[in-house]
């Protein structure tokens, strides 16, 4: 059974830069670092098959299996039990090398029971021999190195252990998840606080594991612990919404809906289920149960403050908000249609409130404004349909809608010097004339002295500029006379 939570989608405008730098961080430790591990284990089987150690270790490790059995009770040992047996009879001897000398626990049961298990002689013979493959080989490789061995356990493997992997279907499947996962709440904590509380996750998880297996020797690798984390804390971020899930039974799948932290004590109780009841998968359950319960905790205990998720995360997708902006905008127009004017015009004003960059908007609340021009409102979206269209590059509108408002408007609610200079500026780069001219007079008549000397001056510039001299000589004489 699989289920995984699919609310949201990657906005490729903004990569989850963090998310993919962990995915390929992981890569490189595993083709670079741990591509050596191959080497060394065949160099190990090698050794071990030209000693003598397999004479003596075989019958001890079917005793150390019918033990576990026995006494311990672990039933999942039958099957390793009868598959060894099976290969010592068929002579497979490169697997039965392979299943000893990377056992840790039954190397740990020979050092403490060597002098039971063997003769004088034959113990000094195992302890030479198996000393220098484990030291030469076993310990050398990745997961010895900077894995988290639960009875060895140092602070620095904490965080190690969540860069290596046990082979390339371990480190697909890992990498699959943690960007499924990643990447909503990288956006959702922003990329530094996520790679902290990433990195505590796995840690946690390690913690939890190394309790319930305190004295074993084998090596935890792998970033599903931390993975277990994302998944926690997506859950917590989400509370009680309503959320898409992707499950997968057997060969059914599908989506459904539900509150998001239901899923948390299902995912839990899958794990702790599979802890006690699986038998020896090989996968760390109690390291994804610990990493479950760190993320759901931080986002808990630190949700309002550290770990506060942005506030823009929360808001519609590009493809849900396009969806909200037609179905609106075509309300506010049915409406326009009905010659429902005071309605439409609330209507805009709601869309522009979620929507402030559609100009389209500011548009039609300009043309409602306009057929009231005695009213503030017209002056008010004029200007601000001046200031929009000039920040987009679009003179003609600007300067056709400050000549509209001159018609209509102006006497009503006169528009202030600056918006006329604006104009002013606009008319000289878009190289009409007539339109500076128009805006300088409506300047001249605002009363500020300095914008108006200053554009004369511009003027006469100008009209040098293009030889045409009874313009210079006028806006000349303008300027002299103070304007």
């Amino acid at each position: 059974m699989l289920i995984l939570p699919v609310e949201k989608s990657v906005n490729w405008k903004r990569p989850p830069w963090m998310t993919l730098g962990l995915m390929l961080t992981c890569l490189l430790v595993f083709v670079f670092y741990q591509g050596d591990d191959n080497r060394l284990a065949n160099e190990a089987i090698e050794a071990y098959l030209e000693s003598d150690l397999q004479a003596l270790e075989a019958p001890a490790y079917e005793d150390y299996l019918q033990r576990k059995i026995r006494l311990d009770g672990e039933q999942s040992r039958v099957e390793q039990l009868q598959n060894f047996t099976q290969l010592r009879e068929q002579g497979e001897d490169f697997w039965i090398a392979a299943s000893l000398v990377f056992d840790a626990e039954f190397y740990n049961y020979l050092l403490a029971n060597r002098s039971v298990i063997w003769a004088p002689e034959q113990r000094r013979t195992w302890m030479e021999q198996r000393s220098e493959i484990q030291t030469q080989y076993v310990n050398r490789m990745s997961a010895r190195q900077l894995g988290l061995v639960p009875a060895e356990m140092s602070l620095y493997t904490l965080i190690t252990h969540q860069f290596l992997h046990g082979g390339w279907g371990h480190i697909i499947g890992n990498l699959v998840f943690l960007f499924l996962l990643g990447f909503t709440v990288e956006k959702a904590l922003g990329p530094g606080k996520f790679l902290m509380a990433y990195l505590l996750c796995g840690a946690f998880a390690g913690l939890v594991f190394s309790a319930f297996s305190a004295s074993s020797p084998v090596p935890l690798v792998g970033a599903s612990g931390s993975i277990s984390g994302l998944m926690g804390m997506y859950v917590a971020i989400f509370g009680l919404q309503k959320i898409r899930f992707f499950y997968f039974v057997g060969v059914y799948f599908n989506y459904v809906r539900a509150p998001a932290l239901a899923m948390l004590p299902v995912w839990l109780g899958k794990e702790i289920y599979d802890y006690w009841f699986a038998g020896a998968t090989g996968i760390a359950y109690m390291a994804h149960a610990g990493g479950l319960i760190a993320g759901a905790g931080l986002v808990w205990l630190l949700g309002k403050s550290w770990l506060q998720v942005k506030e823009e995360f929360f808001e519609p997708e590009e493809e849900e908000q396009d969806e909200r902006f037609t179905t609106g905008y075509a309300q506010a127009m049915a409406s326009l249609g009905r010659m429902e004017f005071d309605l439409a015009t609330r209507q805009f004003q709601a869309l522009r409130a979620h929507y402030p960059d559609r100009l389209v908007l500011l548009e039609h609340l300009y043309q409602l404004a306009k057929l009231r021009p005695d009213q503030p409102a017209y002056r008010e979206y004029a200007k601000e349909l001046m200031h929009e269209t000039l920040a987009r590059r679009q003179p003609e509108r600007t300067i056709e809608i400050w000549g509209e408002y001159m018609r209509l408007g102006e006497s009503h609610g006169p528009l202030d010097a600056e918006d006329h200079n604006r104009v002013l500026f606009t008319s000289l780069k878009n190289d009409d004339l007539k339109s500076a001219e128009r805006a300088f007079e409506r300047l001249r008549s605002a009363g500020d002295q300095s914008l108006a000397s200053e554009a004369c001056r511009l003027l006469v510039e100008e009209f040098d500029k293009r030889q045409m001299s009874p313009k210079a000589r006028h806006y000349r004489q303008l300027l002299s006379n103070g304007v």
